[in-house]
């Protein structure tokens, strides 16, 4: 369940840091009743950023697909690869 917090609960850095850290989810930050920030630990930042680029990567793979002409054959490509590291 999403932890959302007004404004002025950031006076207290430590309390909010340690929700961070304990939740390892995002904390909503509210003024005025409507969103304004987001606040999280740098572990939850690095996660949601490494989810991104697998979304990324996967986008581009999909992108591949439905290009048909840029597909390679799978055999081609394993036998450029053995010949070239010898195996």
């Amino acid at each position: 369940m999403p932890q959302i917090r007004p404004i002025t609960d950031l006076r207290n850095t430590n309390e909010i840091s340690e929700m961070c850290h304990r939740s390892k989810e995002p904390i909503f930050i509210t003024k005025n009743g409507y969103c304004d920030l987001v606040v999280m630990s740098m572990e939850t930042y690095e996660r949601q950023m490494a989810l991104v680029e697998v979304y990324k990567k996967l986008s581009e793979a999909e992108t591949e697909l439905a290009d048909e002409t840029s597909l390679k054959d799978g055999e081609e490509v394993l036998r450029k690869l053995r010949a070239k590291h010898g195996r």
